[in-house]
Formats: C-alpha cells, sequence, structure tokens
C-alpha cells in the first residue's frame, strides 16, 4: 500500500492534536479534583474544631494525629504542613463557587502564604488574568509586584487593582517604579555599565518581558534612527500588543538627568512620525535609571505631550515590609 505522505502526516497530526487536548482535559479535571478534595478535607476539620471546641492551629496535637494517621492510611500528601493548608484553604475559600477553579493546588498554596486579603486577591486575579504558572506567581510575590503598582495609586484604585488585578487602559498602567531587576545576578557592589546592563537584559529578555508585565512583544535593540548625518540609538525597543503602540526604553545606570528626558523626547516624536503606521497609538518611553530626582523629573516633563515616565531599577529584591508599610498607609490616608 502506497500511502500519500502529505495527507497522513496530516492525519498523525490531527490524532497527536486530539490526545494532547485530552491529555490538557484530564490534567485540568485531575486539577479540579484535587483542589476540591483539599477544600473539603479542609472543611472537615473545621467543622470538627467547631463541633469540640478545637482550635487545629500550627502547633496543636490535632493536626499532628490526624496527618499521621492520614498518611497510615493513604500514604503521602498529607503531612502537617499540608493538612494545615487544606485546613486553612477552607478558611479562606469557605464558599465552593469563591474558589478560583483554573487555578492548580500549587497556586493556592502560594496565595494563602499572602497574609494580606487585599493583595493575596490581587495575585489571584491577576494569575488568572495573565495565565501565570507557580513560578511566575511566585516571582511576582517575591518582587511585591502588587505594592509596587499600589503606591501610585488611592485608596479606592488599590481596592479596585485588588479586584480587577492589572487592567491596562492608558501608558501609566504599564509602568512601575522600581522595576525589580534581581534575575540579571549582578553583584550590588559590581560596577556595570549601560552596555552590560542591556546584554543582561537580552540575555534573560523572557525574565524581562515577565517584570514588564502583560502585551509586551520584544521588536529590536540599539534601534537606529538617523536624522541627516546624526545617529541615534534607543537601547530597547517593544510593542505593546494591548495599547496598540511602540514603547522606548532608554537605559540608564546614573541617576537621570534633564537631558535624558530630552532625548527620549526626540525618540518619541521621531517614532510617531517615521514609524507608526496608521493603527498606532503614540509611543511611550520609559527611562529606566539607577536613581532619580522627583522634582527634576516633574519640571524636566513639564509641558511635554509625549508619554515619558521615569523609574528607578533594582538588581535586588524590595523591602518587602517596607513597601507593604506604604500601601497601608495610604489605604489609611485616603
Amino acid at each position: 500500500m502506497t500511502l500519500d505522505q502529505s495527507k497522513y502526516h496530516e492525519l498523525l497530526d490531527n490524532i497527536g492534536n486530539t490526545i494532547q487536548g485530552a491529555r490538557i482535559q484530564a490534567a485540568k479535571a485531575i486539577n479540579l479534583e484535587l483542589v476540591k478534595a483539599n477544600w473539603e478535607i479542609g472543611r472537615h476539620i473545621v467543622e470538627y474544631e467547631q463541633h469540640g471546641q478545637e482550635r487545629a492551629e500550627y502547633g496543636s496535637d490535632l493536626l499532628s494525629i490526624l496527618s499521621k494517621d492520614l498518611r497510615l492510611r493513604y500514604g503521602k500528601g498529607f503531612g502537617r504542613r499540608n493538612v494545615l493548608d487544606m485546613r486553612r484553604f477552607y478558611l479562606a475559600y469557605q464558599k465552593w463557587q469563591a474558589v478560583p477553579a483554573k487555578l492548580s493546588w500549587t497556586h493556592i498554596v502560594i496565595l494563602l502564604g499572602i497574609s494580606d486579603l487585599t493583595a493575596r486577591k490581587f495575585y489571584e486575579a491577576q494569575s488568572l488574568n495573565e495565565n501565570w504558572g507557580t513560578r511566575e506567581l511566585e516571582r511576582q510575590v517575591d518582587t511585591s509586584l502588587f505594592e509596587r503598582l499600589a503606591l501610585s495609586k488611592d485608596k479606592a484604585s488599590i481596592l479596585e487593582l485588588a479586584q480587577k488585578g492589572q487592567v491596562l487602559l492608558n501608558p501609566k498602567d504599564i509602568t512601575k517604579d522600581p522595576y525589580i531587576l534581581d534575575f540579571l545576578q549582578i553583584p550590588q557592589a559590581h560596577k556595570v555599565t549601560e552596555k552590560h546592563l542591556e546584554q543582561k537584559i537580552i540575555d534573560n529578555l523572557q525574565l524581562f518581558l515577565l517584570e514588564l508585565g502583560k502585551g509586551f512583544a520584544f521588536v529590536a535593540r540599539q534601534y537606529k534612527i538617523s536624522i541627516r548625518n546624526t545617529h541615534l540609538y534607543v537601547d530597547l525597543v517593544f510593542y505593546h500588543r494591548i495599547l496598540k503602540c511602540f514603547v522606548l526604553i532608554d537605559l540608564k545606570i546614573r541617576k537621570v538627568k534633564h537631558n535624558d528626558i530630552g532625548q527620549m523626547n526626540l525618540y518619541l516624536n521621531y517614532f510617531k512620525s517615521e514609524e507608526n503606521v496608521k493603527e498606532d497609538n503614540d509611543p511611550i518611553g520609559i527611562i529606566l535609571s539607577a536613581d532619580k530626582d522627583e522634582i527634576l523629573v516633574e519640571y524636566a516633563t513639564g509641558g511635554i505631550t509625549n508619554k515619558i515616565f521615569v523609574s528607578k531599577y533594582q538588581l535586588y529584591l524590595p523591602d518587602k515590609e517596607q513597601l507593604q508599610q506604604k500601601v497601608s498607609e495610604l489605604m489609611k490616608e485616603n
């Protein structure tokens, strides 16, 4: 029998797609059942406590005894910590309908480790919005994404951020201050050049895109701009799929100066005139610097119609407690 190779490979692909789809659906079903079972276990523990006036805190005998007996009967997966997480899971989501169905048990355990309810709701919403895996979720929690976004908002906007996640409606929504570049693994004492910083970002582009946030697509590095006999280079160029505009990033390893802002303004005017097509919105400029003077930035950007943002970058994880304190103060003030 002679096979039509083209049609045969199409047959193989169709079968493969069916198998792959079935495996994905099976995995989702298994995850849903695991999450529901753990929720039910948590419910049984809490109801037992309520009837017996007993509290299963982490150090109590109940959890230790229960964990030991469950492991004897059902094997691994019922360590003391796991059983505590199941209890905490039910207490956090006492209605099954409130449980985020698309998240895995590992996602939920990470979320349960966030004590602040407002922040937890944000990470839950953002995980669903951006389809984060558990590694992405852990990184965003570790780098205090919620607090960094919340610091530029009032109380009402912070609460909206927690309920809906980050909604990208205007240029300011895509910026952070500071940006956390710990994944570059550059020692704090190391003297880095702008060229070296740019190369490290390119080498870790996937993680940099995660730090930038949803909607960014990489276009080019050292994008050449020629004006008569003058040649200028934009460090990094991205396109934002949601806002439908170019995003230009200029890297500075020192404190930003007023002429840096003027240079970015030139870049944006050039892109608006020479690179934009009919469907594109005006480009956005982000100057990513080691430090900045807020007053200088305010005066230097005043009167400029282009969207220019100046943000600091950090090569190490932020002080989470300090950021949380600042957000708490914002919530009280407003």
